[in-house]
């Protein structure tokens, strides 16, 4: 039976799909963090709060286009969760790229406070 994590998790997925940047930033804490799977430092890029959400999807040249996640599943492990998925698209540079990834999360106050992403490179 389908619970509140089940709906956030839904809600959060549907609007990844639709790069609907205000629907993401609704199921995430004001003071959420996203640690991106790039990035120089051993953490990655790491975007804090909405207000880094939205200038990371207003960014063209940093996003990829045409991403579509699919094969998404989230898993229980205590006070931790983590979702494994399928992302494909193209790059930033224009390439086609087709990835598994995973995504560890922490929940606070019935809203994502953590997305720590990890993604299948060549």
């Amino acid at each position: 039976m389908p619970d509140a994590i089940d709906d956030l998790f839904r809600r959060f997925g549907k609007a990844f799909n639709k790069a609907d940047v205000e629907e993401i930033a609704a199921c995430v804490t004001d003071d959420f963090e996203w640690r991106l799977a790039s990035g120089a430092r051993p953490s990655g890029t790491v975007l804090k709060g909405k207000d880094d959400l939205r200038r990371y999807f207003g960014d063209k040249s940093q996003a990829h286009r045409e991403a579509r996640y699919s094969e998404a599943r989230i898993h229980r492990a205590g006070d931790k969760l983590f979702g494994t998925f399928r992302v494909t698209g193209i790059d930033a540079k224009g390439q086609p790229f087709d990835r598994y990834g995973i995504d560890l999360y922490e929940l606070r106050d019935g809203k994502i406070a953590l997305k720590d992403s990890y993604l299948k490179v060549d």
